[in-house]
This record gives structure tokens, sequence and C-alpha cells, in this order.
């Protein structure tokens, strides 16, 4: 029979600080970090040209409108690439 693990254990692991042991009481958290400034303005701008585009499509269709809120979502698209919003990780 293959040696088995006893419940709760992982091998190479010691049972010191594994999953039965005491909580730890450091509660000392990163600071949060909500992003840039920049990257609200872009995000707003898209979710703001999407609204406004979806709007234009219920409403007529008011192509003009559309297709202004498509360029628009390309300016917030530029404008996030631009500043690098994928680099607002926590």
């Amino acid at each position: 029979m293959a040696d088995q693990l006893g419940s709760g254990t992982v091998a190479g692991v010691p049972a010191e600080g594994g999953q039965l042991s005491e909580a730890s009481t450091d509660w000392s958290a990163p600071e949060p970090f909500h992003g840039r400034t920049v990257s609200w303005v872009a995000v707003s701008l898209i979710m703001l040209a999407f609204l406004t585009g979806g709007l234009g499509l219920i409403l007529g269709p008011l192509w003009w409108l559309f297709w202004a809120s498509v360029g628009l979502a390309a300016i917030g698209a530029l404008l996030a690439l631009s500043t690098d919003i994928f680099d607002d990780w926590y």
C-alpha cells in the first residue's frame, strides 16, 4: 500500500503554518489603490460613449449620434492605451 498523507496535510509542507495552525494576527493590509484620475477619465469617456451610442440606436436610429459615440469611444480607448491604464493594478 502506498504512503498516504493524513487529513489536512500536504507532502513536503511542515505542519507549522499550515491549514490547522492558529490564525495570524498581522492585520496590516496594503494601502488601497483606486487607480489614477486619467484612468477614470478614460473609462468614463468609454462608458459615456457606449450609453450615448445605445440611446442613438434606440431613439431612431440616429446614425449621426451612434457614429459620434463610436468616435468618442475610440478617443477614450486611445487615451487609455496612451496612459498605460493596464498598469493600474493593486
